[in-house]
C-alpha cells in the first residue's frame, strides 16, 4: 500500500514523451507511427487470410479494405489513446503514482480501442492478452519472490490441459468449431467415438484400395514408404474396439508419428523462410539452416510423439479394459503431454490453458451453471492490456520479449525513450535495461532542484537501436 500511495511530481514531458515537450505533437506523432505500422501488419495478414479462405471477388471489392481499416484503427487507437490518457491522467492527478503511467493510462485506452474492433475478433484478442497478462503476473511474482518456479512447470500444465482437451474431444458435442477441427487433424478422425461409416464399409474400402494398388503398374515414394511400414507391422494385432480399420495398432501409431513429425518440420521450415531469404545474397550458407535446424526437428518430435503416445495409450487401454471409453482420453492426453519435453514453450502451454478456461466457461453457461457476463471480453481485454502496459513501463524485464518488440514497433521506438530513471523510486527496477539512457528533457536546473545525480547538459548516450537489442 505504501508503494501505491508513493508519488513523484514530474510532468508528462519529463517522464512520458521525452522526445517533444508538447502533449499534442507527441500524440500526433504516436498516432501517425502506429497507423503506419498497423496497416503494415493487417494489410498482408487479411489478404493472405482471404486467399487461403478462397474468398470471392465481391469480398475483395467491398469488404477487404473496410476490415483492414477497422482493425488498423483499433490498433492505432490502442497506442495513441494510451499517450492521450497518459497526459490527461497526469493533469488530473497533478503527479504520478506507481500505477498511473502504465495501468491507469492503458485501462481506458484499451477499453475504447477494443470497441472499435470487429466483434468476431474480440474473443481471440482477449484470449491472447489474458494469456500474456497471466504470464506477466507470474513473472512479476517470481521477481518479487512470492512465487516459486516449478521445474518443467510448462510441461505439467500442458499435460493437464491436453488431458482435458482430449476428454472433451472424445465426448459428444464436447468441442466445436476450429478447436475440434484442429484436434481431428492432429490425432485423426479414428479417435472420435462416433463415425458415419460401419466396420464392414471400411473393410470394403480397404479391399478396393488393395485391388487398385495391385492393378497399378507403378508406385510412388509415399506408397513405397507406406508399404514398408505395413510390411514391418503387418502381423500386429488390432483390438475389436479400435476404429483404425486400415491399420493394426502398431502401424497406426507409427504412421501417426511420421505424419505429424513431417507437419511440425514443415511448419518450422516455413516460419524460417523470411529470415533465410533475407540473407540469401549476403550469407548464402544460412539457407541450409532452413532445413537443418534443431528447432525444426524439435517441433516435429513434439507433434509426432504427442500423436503416437496418445494413440498408443488409447489402444493399450482398449486392450486392457476391453472397451472404448471417453475416460481413456484423459490418461492418454496426460501422458501425451510429456511430449512437450522436446519443445518446451510457456507461451503454448498458457495459451492452451487460457483457451481451455474459455471453453469450460461457455460450457458452464450452456448448462446454466455459470452466469453470463455481458461485455466480459472487452473488460478482460482492457484489464489484461493494462497489466502488460504496466509491466512495459515499470518492469519491462517481466514482459514477454516478443510483445516488447511489438510495442517498440508500434510506437516507432518511442516506448524505449521514457524516463525510467525517476521511476526507480517505486522499487520495480524500471531502468534495469535502460541504465545509460538519460532523456533530453532533464535540464541542469531540474537536476539541481530535484537533487538528481545525473550529469548536466545531458544527451541520449545510448542509441535507440541498442536499447531495443537489450530486450
Amino acid at each position: 500500500m505504501a508503494a501505491l500511495s508513493k508519488s513523484i511530481p514530474h510532468n508528462c514531458y519529463e517522464i512520458g514523451h521525452t522526445w517533444h515537450p508538447s502533449c499534442g505533437v507527441s500524440f500526433v506523432q504516436i498516432t501517425g507511427g502506429a497507423l503506419e505500422e498497423s496497416l503494415k501488419i493487417y494489410a498482408p495478414l487479411y489478404l493472405i487470410a482471404a486467399i487461403l479462405r478462397k474468398r470471392k471477388l465481391d469480398y475483395y471489392l467491398h469488404k477487404l479494405l473496410p476490415e483492414i481499416l477497422q482493425s488498423a484503427s483499433f490498433l492505432t487507437a490502442n497506442g495513441a489513446l494510451y499517450m492521450a490518457f497518459f497526459c490527461i491522467l497526469r493533469k488530473i492527478l497533478g503527479k504520478f503514482y506507481s500505477w498511473s503511467p502504465g495501468f491507469g493510462a492503458a485501462l481506458p485506452a484499451s477499453y475504447v480501442a477494443i470497441l472499435i474492433e470487429r466483434k468476431s475478433r474480440r474473443g481471440l484478442l482477449t484470449i491472447y492478452m489474458a494469456n500474456l497478462a497471466t504470464e506477466t503476473l507470474f513473472r512479476m511474482g517470481v521477481a518479487r519472490g512470492t512465487i516459486t518456479t516449478l521445474r518443467n512447470g510448462e510441461v505439467l500444465l500442458f499435460c493437464i490441459t491436453a488431458a482435458m482437451y482430449m476428454f472433451f474431444f472424445r465426448c459428444k458435442d464436447g468441442l466445436k468449431g476450429f478447436t475440434f477441427s484442429a484436434l481431428r487433424f492432429i490425432v485423426g478422425k479414428e479417435e472420435i467415438p462416433t463415425h458415419s461409416y460401419s466396420p464392414e464399409a471400411a473393410y470394403a474400402r480397404v479391399e478396393q484400395k488393395t485391388e487398385k494398388h495391385e492393378e497399378a503398374p507403378r508406385m510412388s515414394i509415399i506408397a513405397l514408404v507406406r508399404k514398408l511400414v505395413d510390411s514391418i507391422c503387418k502381423h500386429g494385432p488390432r483390438h475389436r474396439c479400435c476404429k483404425h480399420y486400415e491399420d493394426n495398432c502398431i502401424s497406426y501409431c507409427i504412421k501417426g508419428f511420421i505424419r505429424m513429425f513431417s507437419v511440425g518440420y514443415l511448419i518450422q521450415c516455413c516460419l524460417r523462410i523470411p529470415s533465410a531469404f533475407r540473407h540469401l545474397f549476403t550469407q548464402p550458407s544460412r539457407l541450409l539452416s532452413l532445413f537443418y535446424n534443431k528447432e525444426n526437428f524439435q517441433l516435429g518430435a513434439f507433434l509426432g510423439s504427442f500423436v503416437s503416445i496418445y494413440k498408443g495409450t488409447s489402444c493399450f487401454l482398449r486392450w486392457v479394459r476391453n472397451l472404448d471409453d471417453e475416460l481413456h482420453a484423459v490418461i492418454a492426453g496426460f501422458l501425451a503431454g510429456v511430449s512437450m519435453m522436446f519443445y518446451k514453450s510457456t507461451t503454448i502451454s498458457m495459451y492452451l490453458a487460457s483457451k481451455l478456461v474459455e471453453t469450460m466457461y461457455f460450457k458452464g453457461i450452456e448448462a446454466g451453471k455459470v452466469p453470463y457476463f455481458p461485455h466480459a471480453d472487452t473488460i478482460i481485454y482492457s484489464i489484461s492490456t493494462a497489466i502488460c502496459f504496466q509491466a512495459a513501463v515499470m518492469e519491462v524485464q517481466t514482459l514477454r520479449p516478443s510483445y516488447w518488440k511489438f510495442l517498440l514497433r508500434l510506437t516507432k521506438g518511442k516506448f524505449a525513450v521514457m524516463n525510467r530513471k525517476v521511476l526507480d523510486v517505486f522499487g520495480t527496477g524500471a531502468s534495469k535495461h535502460f541504465q545509460d539512457f538519460i532523456p533530453r528533457s532533464i535540464t541542469l536546473e531540474y537536476l539541481k532542484t530535484n537533487e538528481v545525480t545525473f550529469k548536466p547538459l545531458v544527451v541520449v548516450r545510448k542509441p535507440l537501436s541498442r536499447a531495443r537489442g537489450e530486450q
